[in-house]
């Protein structure tokens, strides 16, 4: 007997073509319900903060971005962390290796030498979570002012911004979004592990992300610490890993927004970066794969080299004991470094929605030091 046929609802064109490994997650300009946000209706509320609202225009271009000089403010840091963990300050560790909940202080107040200390503190847990902030209500020009301290300001290549403030990355899913529904068309999860733009030259380092409006349940970001990831690789494969380079790209990406009518501010790049870097503050080595952007090992054949990243990417992924889960909650600010981190929105919310910003100064270009033989762990 032939098996019975099965209807395949073919995708809508608003998902789109594939772009090889990337995996689009914005919702952007077409999904965007200008009148929804800004003035709400009978059923959804407007918008909590109509200046982070995020806008696309065309005509706005960028020139490629020029090498600049990063000061690490980690390496100026009291390691005691006398105002960022003072008395007052409660601590709670979401893992043993990743991930720390630090209530009792205000991000806004921190002088230049707390910034320092939530520069290294931040390399050392790799994400803190900070509750009861009052970053989203300040103006833009301050929480921008307050970014640049980490480093230079980077302006995304297509996502959606405030008005007269590139500089910000807009987060954002509208009430009548159902973008992450349509992913699943074509996809079997909408979590994709990345590090931010990781195509640039000096790709990020000390990053903050604010909630604007928090979906009642869901929504939570993941994160995985992979300098944790490559200290529980054997000495012998870490060594292996040494002096090989890969190429990032984000070719895919402004491609993707152009199919999605969004913009391309800036025409995309690619660099080349070694899978194994170097954090300047704490001389920890992790794994800087990702395969959002990572595109092919330099000097290897492609069979060898989709082995190898593919190894390295469920590595991350199913690295559910060096990963912690940020659930949002109103007035939460997220730090990370994006040089040992990688990260991953879930979309497993419809109808509600999530809107945040993100503040992204740049780093170093990405370096790495000798291979030091180390017992992984787990051995």
């Amino acid at each position: 007997m032939a098996p019975s046929a099965i209807a395949v609802t073919p995708p809508t064109a608003e998902v789109g073509r594939t772009f090889g490994n990337y995996k689009e997650q914005a919702a952007g300009a077409r999904a965007y319900n200008k009148k929804l946000e800004e003035e709400g209706d009978a059923h959804h509320a407007k918008a909590n903060y109509l200046n982070y609202l995020p806008g696309w225009d065309p005509d706005e271009k960028h020139a490629p971005l020029e090498p600049f000089e990063h000061t690490e403010h980690g390496l100026d840091a009291d390691g005691t962390f006398p105002e960022l963990l003072g008395s007052s300050v409660a601590r709670e560790d979401l893992t043993p290796s990743i991930g720390t909940i630090l209530s009792g202080i205000q991000l806004s107040k921190l002088s230049n030498a707390g910034k320092d200390q939530l520069a290294l503190l931040t390399a050392q847990r790799k994400v803190l979570v900070f509750r009861d902030q009052d970053f989203a209500s300040l103006p833009i020009a301050e929480a921008l002012k307050y970014g640049e301290y980490f480093g230079r300001h980077h302006v995304h290549p297509t996502s959606g911004a405030p008005k007269g403030h590139p500089e910000v990355h807009v987060v954002h899913r509208g009430v009548d979004d159902r973008s992450g529904e349509l992913l699943l068309q074509e996809r079997t999860s909408t979590v994709a592990w990345h590090s931010d733009v990781t195509y640039e030259k000096q790709p990020p380092g000390t990053t903050f992300l604010y909630i604007l409006d928090v979906p009642s349940t869901g929504g939570d970001t993941l994160f995985v610490n992979q300098a944790e990831a490559y200290r529980r690789l054997s000495p012998g494969f870490q060594q292996r890993l040494h002096g090989l380079q890969a190429l990032h790209s984000g070719i895919e990406q402004a491609e993707s927004a152009r199919a999605r009518d969004s913009i391309v501010r800036r025409e995309p790049v690619t660099s080349v970066h070694p899978l194994v870097r170097t954090h300047p503050a704490t001389g920890e080595k992790a794994l800087f794969v990702n395969p959002q952007f990572t595109r092919y090992i330099i000097g290897y054949k492609k069979e060898e080299s989709d082995a190898l990243l593919k190894f390295l990417y469920d590595h991350i992924g199913f690295g559910s004991d060096f990963q912690a889960r940020v659930k949002w909650t109103t007035r939460t600010v997220v730090v990370w470094d994006n040089r040992v981190t990688g990260h991953s929105a879930t979309l497993d919310f419809s109808g509600q929605r999530r809107h945040l910003a993100r503040i992204t100064p740049q780093a170093e270009v990405p370096y790495e030091t000798p291979f030091e033989a180390t017992p992984s762990n787990g051995h």
